[in-house]
């Protein structure tokens, strides 16, 4: 299991078996509407319909004593606990992104991005735990608006998931979570919605060496 489909997450969740995978990381839509300078979207940015179903199904795909990650609008994060913890999910950790630029600024130059540490049952403790503020590398977002660094990604797959392990992403954007699960030579199953980002995933993914691990 390595590939990156086409598809509505809450169609093709339901068609993966119980307990499939061994760690979930996701960056969902913040449900702000957002438009970038270009015109951009994200699809489903608009209404949280979609939030409590997607995660019940993510944690029903979830192995026992396992971890979740998910990024999330820090001005909806009740809507976020709502699903998380109707899913199932408790929060074990929260963490801190520095950016060394600031997104926009208002009330106050927004210069983080953020994601809570999600557990499943009883996850046994990391060896070296990270630090809950850790650094952040710009994309450059050009092939999703809301890029995430694939550098940033891979240190939470080496942490939180196990050698050889299969990581979801169901809202897969440009492919970012996919190929840092394969440069740490983990297996990966993603889902994206809107077409020209799966194409763009599914171009860097077929560029992208497999990483090895230790066994």
């Amino acid at each position: 299991m390595s590939r990156i489909v086409l598809g509505d997450c809450l169609a093709v969740l339901p068609t993966l078996p119980d307990q499939a995978v061994d760690f979930v990381l996701t960056d969902p839509p913040y449900l702000v509407n957002y438009q970038d300078r270009s015109g951009r979207r994200i699809a489903n940015d608009k209404n949280d319909s979609w939030l409590v179903p997607a995660f019940e199904q993510i944690y029903r795909i979830l192995r026992d004593d396992a971890f979740c990650i998910s990024f999330y609008g820090w001005n909806r994060v009740d809507r976020f606990f709502n699903a998380w913890r109707a899913a199932g999910f408790r929060a074990v950790g929260h963490i801190v992104f520095a950016k060394p630029y600031q997104s926009k600024a208002k009330f106050l130059r927004y210069q983080h991005e953020a994601a809570y540490l999600l557990a499943k049952g009883q996850p046994a403790l990391p060896d070296e735990p990270l630090p809950d503020v850790l650094p952040w590398k710009y994309s450059g977002n050009r092939l999703h608006p809301t890029q995430k660094p694939v550098e940033s990604l891979a240190t939470l797959i080496e942490t939180f998931c196990p050698s050889r392990g299969i990581v979801l992403d169901p809202f897969a954007g440009s492919g970012s979570t996919c190929v840092a699960a394969r440069q740490t030579g983990r297996r990966f199953f993603g889902i994206e919605l809107d077409a020209k980002y799966h194409a763009a995933a599914t171009t860097r993914l077929s560029t992208t060496p497999a990483g090895r691990v230790a066994a």
